[in-house]
């Protein structure tokens, strides 16, 4: 099937290319820079007097591209927010692997055949490649039958499956999050180093197997330098093809483990010093392109897989409310966006998303239309010409108008998004939650909690809700996110039909396994759009 597909993709692109060439430069080196757990407010370009750090390489993208305000992810949390960008297809239609792996030792998230946007690379002629952060699921080598964990993995055997499974013909990656184990870096699917040591990071101190010379403040600039020498040699080839190369930075993510060039640097502290390197990472990506003459005609996107955690701050071990007390100094991370990682809404579901094509893309300018991370697979089809046909992509839709012309009108009217348990819906500008709160547990110091919003919401109704309560006020929440960014002013109960409507609509694209144009699908599993209402507090 695969064989199939790669040679009707190339026939497409074959046909499309002369057109191409004709309207506008040949078809771009792409680049995608994801950060992890970067807030809005984290961005100089975006958080102005209210952002303490200077982020060079992020504002140059700004200054020399497009700057999107209106980007978000498909949910807060990091694992299905990477899926749906390696897919086009929104996480919860898939079904995750039973049994699993801890932490990093997570199994695949989606099965070899699904395909990907190095597979739509790859098949459109390009080289393709990943370096830093996967987390998307490896299968190891054991040495007994059980699920691969601490002591049962064979490091000296090559992964089962892996990156180069999924069209990356060369990968380094780090099989999860920094601080989560094992902690070895993985180059083309074989391990790097010896995994006899057992180490843990700062932050949550998550104990594990290590590789000996593993460590966490050398991860960025690996990492970095692997993104480097890929362009180096992509540059030297006489007749390169284009590539497309995709870095997934661990930062800011916890550990806050600055390098020691960049330990001291911010005078916000350790945090600033942390978001400085991250920002470097991206300004070493751009000077890599300028200094192998590929800048012009390479399209360099900058984001994060959602907003930053509460957690962190300028105390190394994760501390609840850091994030608050970095605002006493200055920064806030979220701006005017309420709630953070994990949550519903909008400061762990809006990101910075930048993007530079200097042949084709407005300069300086700003996009204020919606957009999800997801349509970065419907955007790179439209530029390689390549035909997704009806099952590929089922949830992206294009940007590309939006990167030519930021002020052309919206490419997208809706989009699902998710936290942990709970499920919302944009439309235009007003955004719909199925729940009453939060989204989640508020352990990472999200409010209201589950229970809290829960339980003020069943004092308001005066009894416990059965199925067809939760259709409406006060168990959902409405937005008009123009007028009221930070979702404060809820108008689920001045609003029933819409709130109907939008509900309708929500359901009706969970069901058509698609929310694009096209046939009907179906999900992998079944879907609950009501998943967050916790049993206890419903009628029997």
């Amino acid at each position: 099937m695969k064989i199939f597909a790669t040679l009707s993709v190339l026939a497409v692109s074959v046909c499309f290319s002369g057109h191409l060439a004709a309207a506008e430069p040949a078809r771009p080196n792409v680049v995608y820079i994801m950060a992890d757990d970067l807030g809005i407010g984290d961005v100089k370009c975006y958080g102005g007097d209210r952002c303490a750090v200077e982020t060079p390489g992020f504002d140059r993208l700004a200054a020399e591209g497009v700057k999107f305000t209106d980007a978000h992810v498909v949910t807060s949390v990091c694992i299905p927010s990477r899926l749906a960008i390696m897919t086009g297809r929104y996480p919860w239609r898939f079904v995750a692997p039973r049994p699993d792996g801890q932490w990093a030792f997570l199994r695949p998230r989606m099965d070899v055949e699904q395909f990907t946007i190095a597979d739509l690379m790859q098949q459109s002629g390009y080289r393709t490649a990943y370096s830093g952060k996967w987390h998307l699921g490896t299968e190891m080598v054991t040495t007994n039958e059980a699920v691969q964990g601490i002591g049962n993995v064979d490091y000296l055997q090559p992964l089962r499956i892996g990156p180069n499974d999924y069209g990356f013909s060369r990968s380094m990656i780090l099989p999860g999050s920094l601080d989560m184990f094992p902690y070895v870096f993985v180059r083309d699917h074989r391990f790097v180093g010896d995994v006899t040591a057992t180490k843990g990071w700062s932050a949550f101190n998550r104990q594990g197997p290590a590789a000996e010379d593993f460590e966490d403040t050398q991860v960025l600039d690996t990492i970095t330098s692997e993104a480097e020498q890929f362009i180096a040699a992509a540059a030297k080839d006489q007749e390169p093809e284009p590539f497309f190369l995709y870095v997934g930075l661990t930062s800011p993510h916890t550990p806050i483990s600055p390098s020691e060039a960049f330990e001291g640097k911010s005078e916000l502290g350790l945090y600033g010093d942390f978001l400085m390197e991250t920002d470097d990472c991206v300004k070493r990506v751009l000077d890599a392109l300028d200094r192998h003459g590929l800048a012009d005609n390479t399209l360099v996107i900058a984001t994060s897989d959602h907003g930053p955690a509460a957690y962190a701050g300028n105390i190394r071990e994760a501390t609840f409310g850091q994030l608050e007390a970095l605002e006493e100094k200055g920064h806030d991370a979220n701006l005017d966006y309420r709630g953070y990682k994990f949550s519903i809404y909008e400061g762990g579901l809006r990101v910075p998303f930048v993007a530079r094509w200097p042949k084709v893309a407005a300069a300086g300018e700003e996009c204020r239309e919606l957009i999800g991370l997801q349509d970065l697979m419907a955007t790179l089809a439209e530029i390689t010409g390549a035909d997704l046909g009806d099952s590929r992509g089922v949830d992206s839709v294009s940007w590309l108008s939006l990167l030519k012309n930021p002020k052309s009108g919206p490419v997208r009217e809706s989009m699902i998004m998710t936290s942990g348990s709970s499920f919302a819906i944009r439309k235009g500008q007003w955004k719909l939650i199925v729940d009453p709160g939060s989204g989640c547990a508020g352990k990472y110091g999200n409010r209201p909690t589950s229970d809290e919003a829960w339980a003020a919401a069943i004092e308001i109704f005066g009894d416990k809700p059965a199925p067809a309560d939760l259709r409406k006020a006060p168990f959902v929440q409405l937005y008009h996110m123009r007028k009221d960014p930070g979702e404060w002013n809820d108008y689920a109960a001045n609003f029933p039909p819409r709130v109907a409507t939008m509900l309708a609509l929500l359901e009706e694209q969970v069901k058509n396994g698609r929310s694009n144009a096209g046939p009907a699908l179906s999900n992998d599993g079944d879907v609950d759009i009501f998943q967050g209402a916790p049993k206890r507090f419903m009628k029997k």
